[in-house]
């Protein structure tokens, strides 16, 4: 197995993209092309004590890299030396496996339809992170901002696609499928949801359990949640932002006196086990399911930890045949319900 990594990515390239390769290959034994510019890669290796490239490791060479202020929906095609496009042209030829990036999304998700193509019968291809939920097994929210304005029938195509993931990749025989709604109740909602309910009750193959509202995301009541990439990316910012606030708040309570200070020492390894739950970077990256191949999306910020977690979940998709899943799946209806 071969993966990708677009090591001119995300705000702490290539130092992080680097090390977290040494990270992956060491816990996964696959092989990593690093896709970046050369001297830039070996540099971070020496730093780090290394002379010559470990075993597992390969470098490709790119001396572009597409930055966050480059056009999105063009920067794939007019910087055809980037780490972006060069690593988007080795999946598609078959040189490896899966891409994982931490770089521009608009311009990876512009380059995966694009370029390595979608899988037939998806319409929009979806950008899916694991959520962490109460009921310790994670919940898939997809779209959460790959496609703003949908269609009912793209949200049953993300039912099938989530479903088909959850089984494949986090071994969840029978996935339930929620829609996220402003109620449980059937009649609530905009045209887009009451539109989409009765596809995704139709539809073979998926346990669907009706509306989910934001506040129960967590809940662990379904394990994939569907969403356009409006409400899923608001609901998903907004996770991460009260994640951060809860964390802070405790920090400040736990260091305000010495009584406090003793109680969260007793606390320690309680409050390291949930930081380690609700932390971003235990679960790797938001997976583009509808693209015929595997890329993984990992956060922009991602340390080198993050990075590791990003190859290891590429390598589980891999493993799990997640694109013949996917269309094993839709082969039960067809492309238009």
């Amino acid at each position: 197995m071969r993966i990708i990594v677009d090591a001119m990515g995300g705000d702490n390239a290539p130092q992080a993209t680097v090390r977290g390769a040494l990270q992956a290959i060491k816990e996964l034994g696959a092989e990593v092309i690093l896709v970046g510019r050369g001297e830039e890669i070996l540099e971070t290796l020496h730093a780090d004590g290394i002379a010559e490239l470990p075993a597992g490791l390969e470098i490709t060479h790119a001396d572009q890299v597409v930055e966050m202020c480059d056009n999105p929906a063009t920067a794939f095609k007019e910087k055809k030396d980037s780490s972006l496009t060069v690593g988007l042209n080795l999946l598609k030829e078959g040189v490896g496996d899966a891409f994982v990036s931490a770089g521009s999304t608009g311009a990876w998700l512009a380059g995966g339809i694009f370029k390595v193509g979608r899988i037939k019968g998806i319409d929009r291809p979806a950008l899916a992170p694991a959520l962490p939920t109460m009921a310790g097994t994670p919940c898939l929210l997809l779209d959460c901002g790959a496609n703003m304005d949908c269609k009912p029938d793209y949200l049953r195509q993300f039912a099938v696609m989530g479903s088909a993931y959850m089984r494949g990749v986090l071994r969840v025989s029978n996935p339930k499928v929620g829609l996220l709604n402003v109620g449980a109740e059937e009649e609530k909602g905009n045209e887009l949801v009451k539109a989409a309910s009765p596809l995704l009750r139709e539809q073979p193959g998926i346990d669907f359990s009706g509306n989910v509202e934001a506040r129960d995301a967590l809940s662990g009541q379904v394990q994939v949640l569907v969403a356009d990439g409006f409400a899923g990316n608001v609901l998903l910012k907004s996770t991460e932002g009260a994640v951060g606030f809860l964390f802070a708040q405790l920090k400040s309570a736990m260091t305000s006196s010495f009584l406090t200070k003793l109680g969260a020492l007793l606390l320690k390894p309680k409050l390291r086990e949930m930081k380690h739950k609700l932390d971003y970077q235990e679960y790797g990256g938001a997976v583009l399911l509808g693209i015929d191949g595997v890329m993984i999306k990992a956060h922009g910020s991602s340390s080198a930890h993050a990075f590791a977690r990003a190859i290891l979940q590429a390598a589980d998709c891999v493993d799990a045949g997640i694109v013949d899943s996917i269309k094993a799946a839709l082969a039960q209806t067809p492309a238009k319900a």
